[in-house]
Order: structure tokens, then sequence, then C-alpha cells
């Protein structure tokens, strides 16, 4: 073996280490995330029933609305996974195929997500109207930036691809931000059953 494989074998082995100490802190971080929107939901679930004679769940939510945004995120969730399928087969245009598609849905989500809260703002039924919509602006809109963050991830991740192609660091990154995306699909099914289901019965 030439001085020059084992350099870059070491240089490989070398990466590879580090690689694996940033997705071992990503799953730090993402524990963190996950307590940060746990303590959201308990603050939620306390001011609920606090609308201080303003505006309820039950005026303010539509659930349909809510389907569709939720139904744009699980699909969203969905090319993410093929797209994540196309890299470990190696498929570089099929990888940014489906990123494209997963961007085109988060963006969806957000439009979406901004049309309401738009609309119960002009009803009046803003954040600073009571406890209850607070907690509820806080907790969505919270969500709703981790999504924003998300789709600027997706942008760079398409770039890198084709830039760079499918090579180790970039599918690392593309590993990592697929772990955000199905997390905030979790966080989603969490407020669309604790906030939004209870809120309109």
């Amino acid at each position: 073996m030439s001085e020059t494989t084992m350099n870059e074998d070491l240089l490989e082995h070398e990466e590879r280490k580090s690689l694996e100490s940033r997705e071992f802190g990503f799953w730090v971080y993402l524990m963190t995330d996950a307590i940060i929107f746990a303590l959201l939901f308990a603050s939620y679930v306390v001011l609920s029933k606090n609308s201080a004679a303003g505006p309820t769940s039950k005026d303010v939510f539509d659930l349909s609305h809510t389907a569709g945004e939720t139904a744009l995120l699980l699909f969203s969730s969905l090319t993410f996974g093929l797209a994540t399928i196309a890299m470990s087969l190696g498929q570089s245009g099929r990888v940014v195929q489906w990123l494209f598609v997963t961007l085109a849905l988060g963006l969806g989500f957000l439009a979406m997500e901004m049309i309401e809260f738009s609309g119960m703002i002009g009803q009046g039924a803003g954040p600073e109207t009571s406890g209850f919509l607070s907690a509820f602006f806080t907790l969505v809109g919270t969500h709703g930036l981790h999504v924003a963050f998300g789709v600027i991830g997706i942008c760079v991740m398409i770039g890198q691809v084709l830039v760079k192609g499918l090579t180790i660091p970039v599918r690392s990154r593309l590993f990592r931000l697929g772990l955000f995306w199905h997390f905030l699909d979790i966080v989603w099914i969490g407020i669309f059953s604790v906030v939004y289901l209870p809120g309109v019965m």
C-alpha cells in the first residue's frame, strides 16, 4: 500500500469520525429542542382556557384549514424519505427532484400558516388578546419558524448535491436535515392533537 493511499484512508477515517461526532451533537440538539416544545405545550395546556372574555378556540380554529396544513407536512415527510432512499442508491438527480417536491410542500405549509395567522389577527384574535392566544401563537409560531429554517436547509442541500454530488459530508448533512424535518412532523402531529382537535370539540 502506497503512502498516498494510506494518507487518503487516514483522512477518510478522520472525516467519518468527525461526522459521527456531529451526528451525535445533532441528536443532543434535537433533545433540547424537544424540551423547548414540551415546555411550550405545557404552557399552552395551562393557558388554553384563559380567553379573557375574548375569542375562544372554537371561534378561531378552522379544522379543515388545519387538515390541509397537516396533509402538506405529512406528504413532505414522505417525499423527504424518498429523497433519503434515492441518496442511499446514489441517485443524486432523484435526490434533488424529491427535495424540490419537499421544498414546495414546506412552502405551501408556511403559506397556509401565514394565512391562518393573518386571518386570526384580522378577527381581533392576535397574540396580545389573551393568555390562550399568546400561548397558541408562541407554540405554533415556534414550529413555523423551525419549518422556515428547514426550508432554508433544503435549499442549501439542493445546492450542495448539485455542486458537490453525494459525497460523505453531503450525505451526513442530508441525513441530519432529514432527522430535523421528521422531528418537525412529529411536533406538528402533537400540535394537531393537543391544540386543534380539543379546541374545536
